[in-house]
């Protein structure tokens, strides 16, 4: 099936709109799939739904430009969609903060952020834009994992590396962003 869908991606983007037809029923399935990822364990009186995300998604997508070498480059561009998708969700609906602090944010493979608290979808975006001004890769890298929900070797296949090197950068990255969420102590002259 990785193989169709690679092939119906480069027919749609030559011009093949029975690709994009063919594209659709695969391609939403998966990206509906990430969207149940984002909202697992959310309220059942949430505002939005997975089936909202995919189709506003999908919508993004279909209208790009843009041209998908492969499944794996699609789905990344998907998880970005998504991401913005979030956030601008996240925006809208953005409450006051209950407290002060860091805000505690768990970070694991596969485990994809969930739509539950704006704040916390906020602070990772804000994050992830400052640490690829100066690091790029870890960022997307964090993007794919947290955002998408991608496994490391989805990931790695994506960016052309080792899975010990999304590994070894995520590990830096969420170094780098809980140094970042941390309060630094100011020091007092004696």
């Amino acid at each position: 099936m990785d193989e169709a869908v690679t092939l119906l991606l480069r027919n749609w983007r030559a011009g093949d709109d029975q690709a994009l037809n063919q594209l659709m029923p695969l391609v939403y399935d998966q990206l509906r799939g990430l969207a149940k990822h984002y909202m697992r364990g959310e309220r059942q009186d949430h505002t939005l739904r997975a089936t909202a995300v995919v189709h506003e998604a999908y919508l993004k997508l279909a209208q790009s430009d843009l041209s998908f070498s492969d499944r794996v480059h699609f789905y990344a561009v998907a998880a970005t969609v998504m991401r913005h998708i979030l956030l601008d969700w996240a925006k809208s609906n953005r409450r006051a903060k209950r407290g002060g602090g860091a805000v505690k944010i768990e970070l694991e493979e596969g485990s994809a952020v969930t739509w539950e608290d704006p704040d916390t979808i906020i602070e990772i975006d804000r994050l992830l834009e400052r640490l690829s001004v100066f690091d790029t890769r870890k960022a997307k890298i964090a993007e794919m994992i947290f955002f998408s929900g991608m496994t490391y070797e989805e990931t790695a296949a994506f960016l052309g590396i080792s899975t010990v090197t999304v590994h070894r950068e995520l590990k830096m990255a969420k170094a780098w962003m809980f140094n970042e969420l941390t309060p630094q102590k100011q020091s007092t002259p004696e």
